[in-house]
């Protein structure tokens, strides 16, 4: 599983050389908190600053992203008020925005993902979120809250990754990194993004990732390959173009029970009662998958525009597991498009309007084997699923007098499941799931107090019809029973930058009354299913505060002292929750922390030397719903040390190293909610080092 050969990074590190001989641009050191939180964000449609916008925005900037370890995006992400990413062992993550894991035991749910233009989100709802790498990432921007009515069902908000090479800021770089560190960790990351002319430019990224890992049964190899293609081939058109590939495989450990955790945080799930042991079952994910799109834009005129972008997807997917042998072939293709109207000639009314469709179609074909000892052995079910879904959308926004922001849009979401059933020594079963056509409003607004100063509110219909692993999860039935989770969002905040954006400052209150709250049980065999849990109260402050203490222009020893804060307050709990004979109402929501605080501080100093800390601090986490066990509450402290020096010419080096968990606390970063024989804890590493060195150009 783990094998990448000296020949080949060799052939690897002989390319890069011979790029790096190159000429470009010699990149830029001192930082200024433009960079680190962009003053406008391309949200809806259009970029926009800030401060007009209704709906609570975040950019993680790349500047953020390199900040701590660049092997992964979980503490740049953990920094952002509302989110929370979990990583259980190398490779298997987690990430809930403003919403539960409790229906996300292995990924992503109640968020609409994107890449750029192109759906990373696939028909059936899923995303796989590890197969990405950080080196292929320009910036983050999250929009928090339910936006179904632009982006298709979601209750937690929207996340845009914008790849290198289809920004609007062009670069000329070249970059090679090298690093390693504890557990057997090696990460190799190549970038190169060039402007040829000014009509095009492109860019490739390509990584190699791998990893013992801190416990048994969690090695981890990924490799990654994404390019991107931006051509404005004439003064109206430009195309965009963008491909990935992944191949991606991780040991998948298992989760603990407290007695073993304590124990032995290290081992792997142990065989027990009529289940052999992860390691034997040989227990891991396997995920090859390609992704490709391209976009068209067309500009009629100073008002009209036309954006269209076709994508489609493949994934050969295997998942030996305790209990079964999982193999998944999946097929998607889409298509996203809108016309644009835009009046801008007054300065005392300016409005906009977009209409538009968005549609994917996909195949699974599943297969469940007999598990012997990571072998397939006989065939128990073998399922064939086809998903359509599809929205349409349209929304109108104006700006009145420089200070008032209103904005409305709606949607219409069609969203069923055909199916066909194999199991052993049994009839084939067809039937379909169609889930009511649902329509998504949302209203918002936003008011210019003063020049630096703006308060909004919204409303908004969250929507999240279930996926194809939800309604044909591990316990190998179709469930025709389970419904769409959906509610409305109240919502109010305000935001504040000074001028000079030496302060910026955002606040945020929402409530959200959640309606068929879908949440994940195991049966007696270790199978997962899914029910509806009935309502679900979501309420939430989020504030965050970023100041930039020292500037580069003050001409101090110290050349910029950048400091963040970031708070996260969840009230969430079940308000009618029954399941059997159980009660769970008035209980704290399952795999919600109530409070989250992340803080960051950089350093600049002279000679290029730069320091980054980072701590993250989470509450206890209540592990089932009956709330009878708790994770304990962490505090994460990380710290990272770069220097950057010239040499030959206009090229740079940069020796960076690290560490993760300074306070050596023993925790679990991605618990096993509601596990069967109370197995919830995946022990995360304790203090932990690395390494490296970057060649700019």
């Amino acid at each position: 599983m783990f094998v990448f050969s000296k020949k080949s990074i060799l052939t690897i590190l002989l390319l890069s050389y011979s790029i790096l001989n190159a000429q470009a641009q010699t990149p830029k050191t001192d930082t200024t908190l433009a960079e680190i939180a962009p003053i406008e964000i391309k949200a809806h449609f259009n970029s926009q600053a800030m401060l007009d916008m209704t709906s609570s925005a975040r950019v993680v900037s790349k500047k953020l992203l390199q900040a701590q370890s660049t092997s992964t995006i979980l503490s740049a992400m953990n920094s952002t008020p509302g989110i929370r990413m979990e990583e259980r062992s190398p490779g298997s993550y987690r990430l809930a925005l403003r919403g539960s894991m409790i229906r996300s035991p292995f990924g992503v749910r109640n968020t609409k993902i994107y890449l750029d233009e192109i759906p990373f989100t696939d028909a059936s709802g899923n995303t796989y979120l590890n197969i990405i790498d950080p080196v292929g990432i320009d910036n983050i921007q999250i929009i928090k809250g339910p936006d179904g009515s632009l982006y298709g069902p979601n209750t937690g908000g929207v996340v845009r990754i914008m790849p290198n090479g289809l920004t609007t800021q062009k670069n000329n770089d070249v970059s090679l990194l090298l690093a390693g560190g504890s557990y057997g960790m090696f990460q190799e990351q190549l970038n190169i993004e060039q402007q040829v002319n000014k009509k095009y430019n492109f860019s490739f990224s390509q990584a190699f990732l791998r990893s013992d890992g801190y416990r048994d049964q969690s090695g981890l190899n990924k490799k990654f390959f994404q390019t991107a293609h931006q051509w404005a081939y004439s003064p109206k058109g430009e195309l965009k173009f963008l491909a990935l590939y992944a191949d991606l495989g991780y040991e998948t450990p298992g989760g603990l029970t407290e007695a073993q955790y304590l124990e032995n945080p290290r081992q792997a799930r142990p065989a027990g009662g009529p289940f052999p042991s992860a390691a034997d079952q040989k227990a891991a994910i396997y995920n090859k998958t390609s992704i490709a799109g391209i976009t068209h834009s067309y500009q009629f005129n100073a008002q009209l525009k036309h954006v269209i972008a076709l994508f489609g997807s493949y994934t050969d997917f295997k998942n030996p597991f305790v209990t079964n042998y999982e193999t998944r072939k999946e097929k998607n293709f889409g298509l996203r498009t809108y016309l644009s109207y835009e009046e801008n000639q007054s300065e005392r009314f300016q409005w906009e309007m977009q209409l538009g469709a968005e549609g994917q179609k996909g195949w699974y074909a599943i297969k469940n084997y007999e598990n012997n000892f990571g072998d397939k052995g006989a065939l128990n079910y073998d399922d064939q699923l086809e998903n359509l879904q599809h929205f349409y959308f349209y929304r109108v926004k104006a700006k009145i007098a420089q200070r008032l922001i209103a904005e409305g849009s709606i949607g219409l979401n069609l969203n069923n499941i055909d199916f066909e059933q194999k199991a052993n020594n049994a009839n084939p079963i067809k039937g379909d799931k169609h889930f009511k056509n649902s329509w998504m409003p949302r209203l918002g607004l936003s008011y210019l107090v003063l020049p630096e100063f703006a308060i909004r509110a919204s409303i908004s219909k969250g929507y999240s019809t279930p996926t194809i692993s939800e309604v044909r999860s591990s316990n190998n039935q179709i469930n025709r029973d389970l419904n769409p989770e959906d509610g409305v969002n109240y919502e109010a905040g305000l935001r504040y930058e000074t001028k000079n954006r030496r302060i910026i400052a955002d606040l945020a209150a929402y409530q959200y009354r959640m309606k068929n709250g879908i949440v994940r049980q195991l049966d007696a065999g270790g199978a997962e299913y899914f029910n509806n849990a009935g309502e679900i109260d979501q309420k939430g402050i989020e504030a965050s505060v970023l100041t930039q203490i020292i500037s580069p222009e003050q001409g101090l020893f110290v050349r910029s002292l950048i400091f963040s804060t970031n708070l996260t307050y969840q009230d969430y709990s079940f308000t009618k929750y029954l399941v059997d004979d159980k009660d769970y109402t008035g209980n704290q929501v399952t795999s919600i922390p109530k409070w989250m605080w992340a803080n960051t501080l950089s350093f600049e100093l002279p000679k290029q030397f730069e320091i980054n800390l980072y701590h993250n601090h989470c509450s206890s986490i209540p592990l089932n719903d009956a709330n009878s066990f708790y994770a304990k509450k962490y505090d994460l402290l990380q710290a990272k040390l770069a220097w950057t020096t010239a040499i030959l010419k206009q090229r740079k080096v940069q020796f960076f190293v690290g560490a993760d968990n300074l306070l050596d606390e023993k925790y679990s970063l991605g618990n096993d909610i509601n596990a069967m024989g109370n197995r919830f804890y995946n022990a995360a590493p304790p203090r932990n080092y690395y390494a490296g060195l970057k060649l700019m150009m």
